[in-house]
């Protein structure tokens, strides 16, 4: 039988609750890019990629190796990493290096392992 503890039994409209978070909500084009972004990070190899590129700055050449890919499948993620402006690229003769596009992704990135790694309330 399931758990309904954490349902609401009343049929009370809470209409200053419900106003109040409605003028704050963000506008429905910035939810959906909002969603879009949080999908990029859906992916394990793409996860592995930006913890790779939290620690140091690297070429296709070296996350290839690093990860046991292709460099042709780690160039696809970067692209995708690039689209969702998680990663950016700087150009040295013929090298490219990839790193964090800034310090909002490092720190997103860091929170959701703090998130994941806490502990189950008791």
């Amino acid at each position: 039988m399931a758990d309904f503890a954490d349902r609401c039994d009343c049929t009370v409209i809470h209409e200053d609750v419900v106003e109040r978070v409605k003028e704050v909500m963000p506008e429905e084009e910035n939810l959906y890019d909002l969603a879009e972004l949080f999908k990029v990070f859906g992916d394990t190899t793409r996860i592995k990629l930006l913890w790779a590129l939290d620690k140091e700055e690297m070429c296709v050449c070296d996350l290839a190796i690093l990860l046991n890919m292709t460099q042709s499948a780690v160039s696809h993620q970067l692209r995708v990493l690039k689209q969702a402006r998680l990663v950016k690229f700087r150009r040295d003769g013929k090298n490219v290096y990839y790193s964090l596009d800034d310090d909002h992704v490092k720190l997103m990135f860091e929170q959701g392992l703090l998130h994941i790694n806490e502990k189950e309330p008791k």
